[in-house]
This record gives structure tokens, C-alpha cells and sequence, in this order.
């Protein structure tokens, strides 16, 4: 394996151990617990990365899905549509689920991912992003450039679980 997929892998590795390292010794009721305003738990950020990782990364292989039209604008988020529904849920960590189920999801998502890294034919190997208000027209994203959001969406909801975990009950990923 050449530098460049090996410092992405343990560029992956790193940023993934940091936000398991959250949830270290909690139980399913903490990893669902608020402890901001907003609506992130731990639980729902592992999960939300998991599903992440795994989407960018089925995108690389596969290329964009056909994605149902909604109007974002409009949304009445009391009664958000199906679709939306289904989004809102993909962040949440539901009563019947269990925080050492969605860490070990996370743990194959990561096998699957890494294994992908190693095999790719061609890191600069480009797939159209799929229309959406958050993507420009017409764009596309190599494989390379999706490895590197992996990297930075779960660098930054690490950072996310830090704050929550540390609202929790005071622990802290450093220092």
C-alpha cells in the first residue's frame, strides 16, 4: 500500500478512535442522553457517522443515488416528510437500540471503509454528486476528496462529543 492510502486509513483510525473514546464506560440511557440545546447525543453521533461514513463511501463505488425531491425550504418540521423523517431518525439513537450494537456497526463500517481505501484502482476517480441544495450544480467529488470528508466529518463530530460528553459528566477525550 502506498503513503498517500496509508495516511488516509490511519488518518481515519485516529479521528474514529478519538470519538469512540467518548462514549467510553456509558450506558445506553447516557449515550441517549441531551446535554446541550441542540439535539446531539452520543449515541446518535455514532450512529450519524457510521451512516455517513458508510453513504460516502458506497457513493465512491457506486456513484450518487436517485434521492427523492424535497423542498427544504419548506418543511414543516413538526410533521417533516417520510424521507425527512427517516434523515432526523439516522441521527438519533432509538430505544431499541443499544450503544455496543451502534459501535459495532461503526467497527464494520470502518473494516469495509479501510479495505475500500487499500483496493481503490484510482484515488482521483470522480462520481456527480447527486442534486441536492447543499452541493453546486454539475460537481463532482473524486474518491480522494470523499476519503478526506470522511476524515473531516468525523474529526468534527468527535469535536461535537467531546462537548456533549464532557456536559455529561465531566470527562474529556484529552487533558
Amino acid at each position: 500500500m502506498d503513503t498517500e492510502r496509508s495516511d488516509l486509513i490511519e488518518s481515519l483510525r485516529q479521528h474514529r478512535r478519538f470519538l469512540r473514546f467518548t462514549t467510553q464506560d456509558l450506558t445506553d440511557d447516557q449515550a441517549r442522553e441531551r446535554t446541550t440545546v441542540s439535539e446531539l447525543t452520543l449515541g446518535g453521533l455514532i450512529k450519524h457517522v457510521s451512516a455517513t461514513e458508510a453513504e460516502w463511501a458506497r457513493f465512491i463505488v457506486d456513484g450518487p443515488r436517485e434521492t427523492p425531491e424535497v423542498d427544504w425550504a419548506n418543511i414543516d418540521w413538526s410533521n417533516p416528510p417520510p424521507e425527512v423523517a427517516a434523515f432526523m431518525d439516522s441521527h438519533r439513537m432509538t430505544e431499541s437500540e443499544t450503544l455496543a450494537g451502534l459501535l459495532a456497526d461503526y467497527e464494520e463500517v470502518a473494516a469495509r471503509t479501510d479495505a475500500l481505501v487499500e483496493s481503490l484502482p484510482d484515488l482521483s476517480a470522480t462520481q456527480p454528486l447527486p442534486k441536492a441544495p447543499w452541493f453546486e450544480d454539475g460537481a463532482v467529488r473524486s474518491a480522494r476528496r470523499s476519503i478526506l470528508h470522511i476524515v473531516a466529518e468525523t474529526a468534527q463530530h468527535s469535536g461535537h462529543a467531546d462537548i456533549i460528553r464532557e456536559a455529561l459528566d465531566g470527562q474529556k477525550t484529552m487533558g
